[in-house]
């Protein structure tokens, strides 16, 4: 499983969530909401620091994590991260 992130997205989370160099970013899996890879489940995202990291990216000196334990919701997928101009936010795509 590989994280993947285009340039207006890592901007957009820099932004909105203050980040600087030496933060870190979860993406962990939360019950509810829903994605094309796991029903009833849906990607959330926190300031957090890392226990055992299945993937991740750093980029600018920011690492975007995800935990062993969250690998499971992706099923083989990678995650790409990237900025959706009319919605104003990312979106999570999910890449065989």
């Amino acid at each position: 499983m590989n994280l993947k992130m285009n340039k207006e997205a890592l901007q957009w989370y820099k932004k909105e969530l203050d980040l600087e160099q030496g933060d870190h970013i979860r993406f962990f899996v939360r019950y509810g909401g829903c994605s094309s890879v796991q029903k009833g489940f849906s990607l959330g995202i926190s300031k957090d620091e890392p226990q055992r990291i299945g993937a991740s990216l750093e980029v600018d000196g920011i690492t975007f994590f995800v935990e062993e334990s969250d690998i499971w919701y992706f099923d083989g997928h990678d995650l790409l991260v990237t900025y959706h101009e009319s919605a104003g936010e990312p979106v999570f795509e999910y890449q065989s």
